[in-house]
């Protein structure tokens, strides 16, 4: 507040309880604005990076071979939950397959997914605990593959490995392991 007298103006003296005295003087200058600038500058290039798609799901492939037989799972590698992920496995045996494959999935990894089905489905499906074992009937030719519908829960927060293996007469033949990372 100002107060006139003798021609000139001057501030008046500010009391105790004002509401001004935190408020930095000229002589101060302007608080620092590196934080803000920087706090800014992150969050521009999350929404850049989450307009060009960069927090997607992201695929990949891992396969392994052993005795003539070859497995190949494709899997995302990153995710989101909500999500439709990829989850193929592709099972090769040179001059085909002479009875049922089964499969040995970790269970726990498909904790992370709402399955929408399994294509094609299992002859027989079981569990230990520890593992899903999923027997088909020989396709023609020399490759089974096996799709899961599914995308990821939106609880999930993590993500999970797993591994698939071959049996060939109980025994097994080849594993690929793998793992599937959720981002926010």
């Amino acid at each position: 507040m100002l107060v006139h007298g003798d021609a000139s103006w001057y501030p008046a003296p500010m009391s105790d309880d004002s509401t001004l005295d935190d408020v930095r003087s000229v002589e101060q200058g302007p608080r620092p604005t590196l934080f803000r600038r920087l706090l800014v500058g992150l969050l521009t290039a999350i929404v850049v990076a989450g307009a060009a798609g960069l927090f997607g799901v992201r695929s990949s492939e891992a396969t392994a071979s052993n005795a003539g037989w070859t497995v190949s799972v494709t899997y995302a590698a990153v995710a989101r939950a909500g999500l439709d992920v990829p989850w193929t496995v592709t099972v090769r045996r040179d001059g085909g397959f002479t009875g049922p494959i089964t499969l040995a999935v970790t269970a726990d990894y498909f904790e992370i997914y709402e399955e929408q089905g399994l294509d094609p489905a299992p002859a027989t499906e079981t569990a230990d605990g520890e593992r899903l074992y999923w027997t088909f009937d020989p396709p023609p030719g020399d490759e089974l593959a096996v799709d899961f519908d599914a995308y990821i829960q939106p609880s999930s927060q993590l993500g999970a490995s797993g591994e698939v293996t071959v049996l060939d007469g109980g025994s097994e033949v080849v594993s690929v392991p793998f793992r599937t990372w959720l981002v926010p």
